[in-house]
């Protein structure tokens, strides 16, 4: 019996690989968007900005700077899309959970399986961007293996927050609100320049933003700047996740059953 109730997430995971087998190319343009990102920035742009200090104050060339971020900057929107209008579409407007709530499936086992299906998006998106890295000769660090654990872990915070987050939207308007939170996060995560170029207390504001956390561990990874402060990145990126999830079960308990 603990081996059914184990594997009644997977279902979750299962009916939403099916449901994307037509539409393939739209499950797709997540790994594209960041790649044309590091084409056009990174490599374009980059040829005008020149070197640029990584984590260990060594100078890297723009692309090799920026490409860490795109990377956790992938993992955040594929967890952050899933977790948030899609789940809405099928919580709001679809009632699928409704149905999956008749059958032997429980609230924490659906929360569950749509944190692990955001976290296999995420997966596969920050897997196809290392490999594309490797192909563009923006890898040097063995450690760059960790990097998609870590994009698992970015997707596992973004993915809990998202799911209760969502929880609290009452319309498509709310949903203004995540683009309020996802688009300066993107922007001002030391994703496309270093912390240092930031007032002293801005920067100490962007330091406690989630994707930064993300940004900083994948960079120290990649670039091979093995430093202990990356397993406070790594922890910090674990609890807001596993808080995520609680709160979203919980939410979601109180919103599904009579």
């Amino acid at each position: 019996m603990p081996v059914i109730v184990a594997r009644r997430p997977v279902r979750i995971v299962e009916r939403n690989a099916l449901a994307y087998r037509r539409i393939w190319y739209v499950f797709l343009t997540g790994f594209a968007e960041p790649v044309l990102y590091l084409l056009s920035i990174g490599v374009g742009v980059g040829r005008l900005v020149g070197d640029l200090p990584g984590p260990a104050g060594h100078l890297v060339p723009y692309r090799t700077f920026v490409a860490p971020g795109l990377l956790a900057s992938a993992a955040m929107n594929g967890a952050i899309f899933d977790t948030t209008f899609n789940f809405f579409v099928k919580f709001k407007y679809m009632h699928t959970y409704d149905a999956m709530l008749a059958t032997p499936l429980r609230v924490r086992e659906v929360a569950t399986g749509e944190v692990v299906w955001a976290l296999l998006r995420g997966t596969i998106y920050a897997t196809g961007f290392l490999v594309t890295m490797v192909v563009l000769g923006l890898v040097d660090s063995a450690w760059a293996v960790l990097a998609v654990p870590a994009a698992v872990l970015i997707g596992l915070g973004f993915a809990g927050a998202g799911l209760a987050a969502t929880t609290w939207m009452r319309s498509f308007i709310d949903f203004d609100y995540v683009n309020l939170a996802i688009v300066p996060l993107f922007l001002f995560s030391a994703t496309f320049f270093p912390l240092s170029r930031y007032p002293h207390a801005l920067a100490w504001v962007v330091r406690c933003t989630p994707l930064y956390q993300g940004v900083a561990l994948e960079r120290g990874l990649i670039l091979g700047d093995m430093q202990w402060t990356l397993l406070l990145h790594a922890a910090y990126l674990g609890a807001m996740g596993w808080v995520g999830i609680r709160v979203a079960a919980a939410r979601l308990g109180l919103l599904l059953q009579p």
